[in-house]
């Protein structure tokens, strides 16, 4: 029982105990100190006086001296005592008051509560803390946006190849269609889109979670590029996607996992192919700038505003919905490249002149 006694007192009664503690123990100090030095000090301080006095007179005016002197340094302790409370009890409501709060939002949060935020009243320590409380809060509420979101996004992805599927079974089942190859070929398309969904989630989350093992090697962007136009090159070439690639005369050599560079560089080049008008262009280029280099797919498209550039490499997220969806995409392609690149060390980002004006995106590694 004294144990759960103890942990119920707060820090403003801990405070508040420490500071009438320390003014107690400067009371008997000073009282003690004022005992064993006031009757010599009087002594020197009356000289030879006393000693005409005779030796009654001299012992009654030191008692009367000692009883004045205790008397003055009871009142005055006890003036200070009360005083000292008083100031206390002010500082530690002062001192434990944001701390509580933070303590009060803390368990709101840990409830589900993330929209919760506390006061920064000050530039110091706890003016620190509260201002790295609020950081954190914000960084969990966005994190549960995005993992609701990401729910819903994919069980929105999953419903419609599900719905395709169930339906044709349900079909069957009930003699209503007859198997053909076509229509294997459409459930086998579906199926793929599963597999495909299930694979990038996955993909999706060793990346973010640096699950995915990475070997850091020195790899020469420039190969890399011609070896992703090469493979590119038959898919360019069914739409009349003209491939262009410069590299330039300057060294491309960067710090990075060779498989997971091609694998960001794959998936860049087949959106650009993929929104690239029939008969239009897709430039590949590679420059060194500063300690790293830029690695920058240019296409022809439909463009991003510049709202768009800052989103597009979330989860799910499609510029034009209907469009995306029509083309085949699963809107997780660019989330992994994203986590991929910042596993290597290095940046990914989307440039555009606005909608109508093609897009760039752009990776940059360190340069070796």
């Amino acid at each position: 029982m004294a144990l759960r006694r103890r942990r119920h007192v707060g820090l403003r009664g801990r405070l508040l105990v420490s500071h009438l503690v320390v003014v107690t123990v400067g009371a008997v100090t000073v009282f003690a100190a004022v005992g064993l030095v006031a009757p010599g000090a009087f002594d020197a301080a009356m000289g030879g006086g006393m000693a005409g006095m005779g030796n009654m007179m001299g012992d009654l005016v030191r008692a009367a001296f000692q009883d004045a002197v205790r008397t003055a340094l009871i009142v005055a302790i006890a003036t200070a005592f009360l005083a000292a409370v008083v100031v206390s009890v002010a500082l530690s409501a002062r001192l434990s008051g944001p701390i509580a709060r933070l303590a009060a939002a803390s368990r709101r949060i840990a409830d589900g509560r993330y929209a919760e935020r506390v006061p920064v009243t000050s530039s110091d320590e706890i003016g620190e803390l509260a201002g790295s409380f609020n950081r954190m809060a914000e960084s969990l509420e966005s994190t549960e946006r995005r993992r609701v979101q990401l729910v819903g996004d994919v069980a929105h992805e999953l419903r419609t190849p599900l719905a395709t599927l169930d339906g044709y079974l349900e079909g069957f089942q009930d003699g209503i269609l007859t198997p053909s190859e076509p229509t294997w070929r459409l459930l086998r398309g579906e199926t793929a889109r599963l597999s495909h969904l299930v694979n990038d989630l996955q993909e999706l989350w060793r990346a973010e979670a640096r699950q995915l093992p990475l070997s850091l090697t020195t790899v020469d962007a420039g190969a890399l590029l011609r070896a992703v136009q090469e493979r590119f090159g038959a898919r360019a070439q069914a739409r009349g996607v003209e491939l262009r690639l410069d590299l330039g005369s300057a060294s491309l050599v960067v710090r990075a996992d060779r498989e997971r560079l091609s694998q960001v560089l794959d998936n860049l080049m087949a959106n650009a192919i993929r929104y690239s008008p029939d008969g239009g262009a897709v430039t590949l280029q590679a420059r060194p700038i500063g300690g790293e280099v830029v690695v920058a797919v240019t296409d022809q498209g439909p463009g991003l505003t510049a709202e768009q550039c800052e989103r597009v490499f979330e989860r799910f997220y499609r510029a034009d919905p209907s469009r995306s969806r029509a083309l085949g995409g699963s809107g997780i392609g660019l989330a992994i490249a994203r986590a991929l690149t910042d596993a290597m060390g290095g940046r990914i980002w989307a440039e555009s002149a606005g909608p109508g004006h093609g897009s760039t995106f752009q990776v940059a590694l360190p340069k070796l």
